[in-house]
């Protein structure tokens, strides 16, 4: 083309991008606010009270680490008071039981597409799942198959116990498994080859936070509670379902109710089991019934009755020597079962954990009143039995680890995704 500088237009190309680089440098020392990574969105998915509780403490570090964090969820209460949007209450997810599922069958896959629906609408950079595997394996096939969404699975289902199966879903459709129990490593990465982060325990973490900043006597505890000020007590920790509480608590106060003249009994009430449903066991014992002070009571008990679960952990955690109480329907049944086919060797954390019987187990045919009172007699007040049990709580919590969960969970989840996202803008 005539007149066409072809070395002057490629001069003057070159000067207006190298200007326009050291633009953008000179603006970033300036004011590094305005140029920043793209706000990073959380979905997280809970389907009960517990899983409220270690989301809405997760979503707190999440926010720690990253402080642009947006959340949407199907949740709870706790999670709300966090912040972000809740989709759906777990209430309306959460059904118990052969029965309320099949009942509830059309609500149920109902809120599955919803959830399906809502987060592909919503595109967001990951999804957190919360325990509650019979739901969230299903949105984690969904999501694999319909997305490039990551999946993380925070609070690992577990299929150690039950349907390990499950494990080909969870390497096919799972990114990164977050587990709460150190056993579980051995397990997913030895035996089915699946790298997982143990991230610490949020048990632990709980009651740590707890005994470093509680003040309150014996006394105290008595006096607020209006016990016998002269008496050791003895703790009962029936469960937190109505189905349970019927099942296990007459056993426990008819044991424990062996000790009334020597010890305080006193019954941990759960959340919204009211105090009218625990007296058609509590009349003709001299025990009383505490809300809202299960570490509270734990923390000034001599012994205690547990039923099987969390509980059991923490009272491990507090250092208080326990007899494991779990009633069955047809125990002997139960027993041959659990003997021949149940894939693990003991039904309470404390032991899991350890690795070995730390804590007694009376589980279907042992669940009697007779073997609840001889391990009282073997426990109270200082004997040999005691000892041995508090040297395995020693070695629980050496094993649990002092990470706090939910800030190392959120630190990976953080920088893993973080590096996924610089990854793919390298490339583009």
């Amino acid at each position: 083309m005539p007149g066409y500088n072809r070395a002057g237009f490629c001069k003057k190309r070159l000067i207006c991008f190298t200007v326009s680089v050291f633009s953008v440098i000179f603006a970033y020392r300036a004011h590094p606010g305005l140029i920043k990574e793209s706000i990073m969105k959380y979905y997280l998915i809970v389907g009960e009270a517990s899983g409220d509780l270690h989301a809405s403490h997760l979503m707190r570090s999440l926010l720690k680490a990253d402080k642009e964090a947006e959340f949407r969820f199907f949740g709870g209460d706790m999670m709300s008071a966090v912040g972000g949007t809740r989709v759906k209450h777990y209430r309306e997810l959460a059904y118990m039981g052969f029965v309320p599922v099949l009942l509830h069958l059309r609500t149920i896959f109902k809120n599955m597409a919803l959830c399906k629906r809502d987060i592909v609408s919503w595109q967001p950079d990951v999804v957190i799942l919360v325990d509650y595997p019979g739901f969230n394996l299903d949105i984690a096939k969904f999501v694999h198959a319909n997305t490039q969404i990551p999946v993380y699975y925070y609070i690992s289902p577990k299929i150690w116990a039950w349907k390990e199966y499950r494990i080909k879903n969870i390497k096919r459709d799972v990114d990164q498994l977050f587990s709460i129990l150190p056993f579980e490593v051995p397990f997913f990465e030895v035996k089915h080859g699946y790298k997982i982060h143990y991230v610490g325990n949020p048990t632990a973490d709980e009651v740590s936070s707890f005994l470093s900043s509680y003040t309150e006597t014996v006394d105290d505890f008595r006096r607020a509670n209006s016990l016998p000020a002269d008496r050791p007590i003895i703790a009962l920790l029936a469960g937190s379902r109505r189905q349970e509480i019927k099942d296990n608590l007459p056993a426990m106060l008819e044991a424990a109710s062996r000790y009334a003249d020597r010890y305080t009994l006193v019954l941990a009430g759960a959340p919204g089991i009211p105090h009218e449903y625990y007296s058609q066991f509590t009349a003709g014992h001299e025990v009383s019934v505490v809300y809202d002070q299960t570490y509270p009571l734990l923390a000034h008990s001599r012994a205690a009755l547990v039923t099987s679960g969390t509980a059991t952990l923490e009272t491990a955690l507090f250092n208080v020597p326990q007899a494991v109480c779990y009633e069955t329907p047809i125990p002997k049944v139960i027993a041959f079962l659990r003997k021949h086919l149940l894939k693990v060797r003991f039904i309470s954390l404390v032991n899991l954990i350890a690795d070995r019987e730390v804590v007694p187990e009376l589980v279907a045919d042992t669940f009697t009143v007779g073997n609840m009172t001889q391990w009282l007699d073997r426990l109270l007040p200082d004997g040999a039995d005691r000892t041995a049990m508090l040297d395995g709580y020693a070695d629980v919590w050496q094993r649990l680890g002092k990470k706090n969960a939910p800030d190392n969970a959120a630190e990976i989840m953080v920088k893993l995704l973080k590096s996924k996202t610089r990854h793919q803008a390298a490339r583009t």
